[in-house]
């Protein structure tokens, strides 16, 4: 790729390349001829690569292993001419969004514009790299995955983005489409099983979105094994979709610091379930029990939680459930400062927090920690 110039089709498949590469083609979209450079140097040693501008005529004759798009999506032209190649970007299984821009509003219109993984900050080659090898080595096409469902880490990955925001907007959420995607999620661990559920999340999403989808993959496991109704469980699995959707109004270099936060950054991080709560409560279908539960999930059976110092008699089951769940995913996810944590060894530091949650639900969450 000569002078930064986008490489067209015909050029690709013109052009000498490993055989190796033949079922491994990329297509790239980018707002500026330095970004579509950027990544397509990348990936060209590794896979048949094609790119355009955004603002090019659109060409993807072809369904490609993964579309990468790199782009300001604060701009209204980009996110205009994404939308115009939206049809033949959602027939790709992959679809990574890097956005470097790293704000909630940013993430959220990568998901809207139909990313199925969105990497922010500045381009990580070995996390780009990883993304399309994945995919690679499931062993099925593309155009075969393509066919198939959409994805409930997907659906639930853009239930949340949207839901972040509408927060930042001041607009209404869509309860019912939330809803949904947590029943999509509980239909897919009931079939494949949490451990499964785990390592697409962990492989596929970043950050508070991670979070949250891994937060109502335990809660739904742990309602499950312990088999509860299944009103119960949609309840559960709701409250756990929203339990953390007050941290839209805290910035992403608070929520995802490398590092320890200080005594201002901890006080701002602990307003995000009153700000949850304030938001969802003038919302038709929020029901009382997950309002509940999207102010108390920090809450301790000690008193020692927030936002409001409950004591046992004070926190209900659901609260019980998803706090166990929430503590046990942020220990088993991926942050910048620390390894993850083995599944054993953070259901270890569970056993280990006496006094402030429901032993008798503990030892019942071993199977979910451990074995399920």
């Amino acid at each position: 790729m000569q002078n930064a110039r986008p490489i067209k089709l015909a050029e690709t498949h013109g052009s000498t390349q490993d055989t190796s590469k033949a079922n491994a083609f990329v297509h790239v979209l980018a707002d500026t001829s330095d970004k579509l450079s950027g990544v397509c140097s990348i990936l060209e040693r590794k896979f048949t690569v094609a790119g355009e501008r955004l603002d090019a005529e659109a060409k993807l004759p072809h369904t490609p292993l993964a579309v990468v798009v790199r782009a300001d999506l604060r701009i209204v032209e980009n996110i205009a001419a994404l939308k115009k190649r939206a049809a033949r970007i959602a027939k790709t299984a992959k679809r990574i969004f890097i956005v470097e821009q790293t704000s909630h509003v940013c993430i959220s219109q990568a998901y809207a514009l139909g990313a199925t993984l969105v990497l922010p900050g500045t381009i990580d080659r070995t996390k780009l790299m990883a993304a399309l090898m994945d995919q690679t080595e499931t062993g099925s096409s593309a155009s075969e995955q393509a066919a198939q469902p959409n994805d409930a880490a997907e659906a639930g990955a853009t239930a949340i983005a949207a839901m972040f925001a509408s927060l930042m907007l001041g607009q209404a959420i869509d309860v019912d489409g939330t809803r949904e995607a947590g029943r999509k999620i509980a239909n897919r661990i009931s079939e494949h099983g949490l451990s499964k559920w785990l390592t697409t999340v962990r492989r596929h999403h970043e950050g508070t979105y991670q979070h949250c989808l891994l937060v109502t993959g335990v809660a739904i496991d742990f309602g499950l094994s312990l088999g509860v109704r299944k009103t119960d469980l949609e309840r559960l699995y709701t409250a756990a979709m929203f339990h953390d959707i007050g941290k839209a109004k805290i910035p992403l270099a608070v929520l995802d610091k490398p590092g320890r936060l200080d005594a201002e950054e901890r006080v701002l991080i602990e307003t995000h379930p009153v700000t949850g709560y304030e938001f969802l409560r003038d919302h038709d279908g929020v029901s009382p029990e997950i309002l509940d539960a999207v102010r108390h999930h920090h809450e301790y059976l000690d008193g020692s939680g927030y936002p409001d110092g409950l004591c046992a008699e004070n926190i209900s089951d659901i609260v019980r459930i998803l706090t166990i769940a929430d503590i046990f995913s942020a220990l088993i996810e991926h942050r910048p400062y620390r390894p993850t944590l083995p599944r054993e060894e953070a259901y270890n530091i569970l056993c280990g927090m006496n006094g402030k949650l429901e032993k008798p639900l503990v030892a019942s969450f071993k199977a979910v920690a451990l074995t399920r």
